[in-house]
């Protein structure tokens, strides 16, 4: 179905590439897509979409594989079509991703597959180079790979500085991850470590350059976000709900997964520092108490 010189292109495309036929079964995958995804070509090629190896979710957390695959829809109309979608990495976390899929045609006109071009949307390697400079300064935290609670505690009082100053407005965000001391005993602190880093990397694929999430201490998290108001917080605080719900915990034959409660707060001229940090703690508690994996937002 793909000639010699197609498969050049794509095989040094910057771009993932994976093409299926009109049975959605993949039939090529890029070394682009390799990397992005942890997926080797023998572990795609020959499988389905709907097999959901991939396992696109929207930001609502729809599993796009099963119900709603653009390049499903492109099959049946041969519309090209564009989506942001989460892509899961084989080691579990999630990967934003822009995809943009195309129909493949014969000489005669007819749709025979599909293209799908994917690449990542996060600005991680800014993120990175940003947390990479931290370590010299006794800011990392070296499991997690994220700023520690002593960068946090010095960059949300610069943000409310930069408030007081200048209005820049921003909300702070935090996360605790839930029945964590029940894996620890279930599972060993191995794979309790492993959850916390995790989860780690799938808040690191997905922060803007602006913005920081880091480890507050134990299994809790906190995240300070440049927003204009309340609903834009509110939107950030349930994407992050909803990504590490879908984020797995892959350890050997073992594979998990967990939810986090969310306490988010709106910068105003009532707080201080002290006081945004505890009110955020306090609605991420009553979170809690409502049930756990969901937010809570004053």
């Amino acid at each position: 179905m793909i000639n010699k010189q197609l498969k050049y292109i794509f095989d040094n495309s910057y771009e993932g590439v994976y093409i299926i036929d009109k049975y959605r079964k993949i039939i090529y995958w890029n070394p682009i897509g390799e990397k992005l995804s942890g997926y080797t070509v023998s572990e795609v090629v020959g499988s389905y979409c709907h097999d959901n190896i991939l396992d696109h979710i929207d930001q609502c957390g729809m599993n796009l594989c099963k119900d709603g695959c653009p390049l499903d829809a492109v099959l049946k109309d041969g519309i090209i079509r564009e989506a942001k979608v989460f892509l899961k990495h084989k080691n579990g976390y999630r990967v934003p991703i822009n995809v943009r899929g195309i129909p493949f045609k014969n000489d005669k006109n007819e749709i025979i597959g599909a293209i799908e071009f994917f690449n990542e949307t996060s600005e991680r390697e800014i993120v990175l180079e940003k947390i990479k400079n931290l370590e010299s300064l006794a800011f990392l935290d070296h499991l997690t790979q994220l700023p520690n609670r002593r960068y946090l505690e010095n960059f949300i009082k610069i943000k409310s500085e930069e408030y007081l100053l200048n209005n820049q407005s921003f909300g702070i965000v935090f996360m605790d991850v839930d029945h964590f001391k029940s894996v620890n005993e279930t599972y060993g602190h191995k794979i309790g470590d492993l959850v916390l880093e995790t989860i780690s990397k799938t808040f690191l694929n997905n922060l803007r350059k602006n913005d920081v999430i880091g480890r507050w201490g134990g299994e809790e998290f906190a995240g300070i976000f440049s927003v204009k108001n309340i609903k834009e917080l509110s939107i950030v605080s349930e994407k992050l709900r909803n990504i590490v719900e879908n984020t797995e915990i892959v350890y050997k034959d073992k594979k998990l997964k967990v939810t986090i409660s969310i306490g988010a707060t709106f910068i105003n001229n009532k707080n201080d520092v002290l006081g945004i940090i505890e009110n955020a703690d306090k609605l991420m508690y009553e979170s809690k108490r409502k049930g756990r994996n969901c937010i809570t937002i004053g």
